[in-house]
């Protein structure tokens, strides 16, 4: 299906400051757009919350070439507990292992050239120390399979990726070359997901979207959200159908001709966030009050 492309993945972050320092100062990316909504997303894109909460699109360019990061905060949660479902986001860039070093952040050797860090929260970064494409710095996200036939199969027949490699214990699938590709990891236990539990985008074609959800239907797979159409104030309005593969990690299916118009950069976006979280003295409360922010 290359008509289609992987979007983002979707983190849940509990402090803003601290995972914005991490996106822009260490891996230097870049605030594509941010958005502030006041009750909880019609398709759960901030998790199964209904309270006030803000959207940041985040990477190394616009989501028309780019795989990019989505951090949602959720107001008054301060911290989601981690399962095993997400393993990392790969990206190539010697500059981020170069801010690490510089800022003294964690870096661990995993590898001659390959580095493991982490992201406020938790979240897993493996990091290649080689020079940053003019492409796509992003190579792949990892997530956790229980059975990886049983996910390939999923991800093939379901989602219409194509497998580039696998063996009895990873598999790499995608849609094209220049795009950031899926890992698959078979980690012989049930796939827990916890509070921090992540989603996969995918782009498709507005009138494919159908035939993904009832290819789902004649499967037996899990259907979270029926095809549904998204409203944003002022712009466009989206459909979408999510699903569930096998080990529960959540995919969101977008109609594409909606999203680049949805997904264009917002010059003001890094503005819009430095102003939100100057406005948004939930830290300052709770401190004050000598009270810890809730986990989710």
């Amino acid at each position: 299906m290359t008509s289609r492309r992987t979007l983002h993945f979707v983190f849940k972050i509990g402090d803003r400051n601290a995972t914005l320092k991490f996106y822009r100062e260490i891996l230097g990316m870049k605030v594509l757009r941010h958005e502030e909504f006041e009750e909880g997303c019609k398709a759960t894109c901030n998790g199964p919350y209904d309270g006030k909460w803000s959207k940041t699109m985040i990477g190394y360019g616009a989501e028309d070439n780019h795989f990019v990061c989505e951090l949602t905060y959720n107001y008054g949660i301060g911290q989601y507990a981690l399962g095993n479902d997400f393993l990392g986001l790969t990206i190539k860039s010697a500059e981020a292992v170069k801010n690490c070093k510089v800022k003294n952040w964690e870096l661990k050797v995993l590898s001659e050239n390959i580095y493991e860090t982490h992201a406020p929260g938790g979240y897993r970064f493996v990091l290649v120390d080689e020079p940053q494409p003019c492409t796509d710095p992003v190579q792949k996200v990892t997530l956790a399979s229980s059975c990886l036939q049983k996910s390939v199969d999923f991800w093939t027949k379901i989602a219409g990726m194509k497998v580039y490699e696998q063996n009895g214990k990873q598999a790499t699938l995608g849609y094209s070359d220049e795009q950031a590709k899926l890992s698959l990891q078979d980690i012989a236990c049930p796939v827990e997901h916890k509070k921090a539990f992540g989603r996969v985008a995918i782009a498709c074609p507005r009138n494919e979207l159908k035939g993904v959800q009832n290819a789902a239907k004649e499967a037996n797979g899990t259907i979270l959200t029926e095809l549904v159409s998204l409203d944003t104030p002022g712009k466009a309005t989206v459909e979408v159908v999510i699903l569930a593969d096998p080990d529960g990690h959540e995919i969101c299916f977008v109609g594409e001709e909606a999203f680049r118009e949805l997904s264009q950069i917002d010059p003001k976006g890094n503005d819009l966030l430095n102003e939100a979280i100057a406005a948004d003295k939930s830290n300052e409360w709770y401190s004050k009050h000598r009270r810890a922010k809730p986990d989710a």
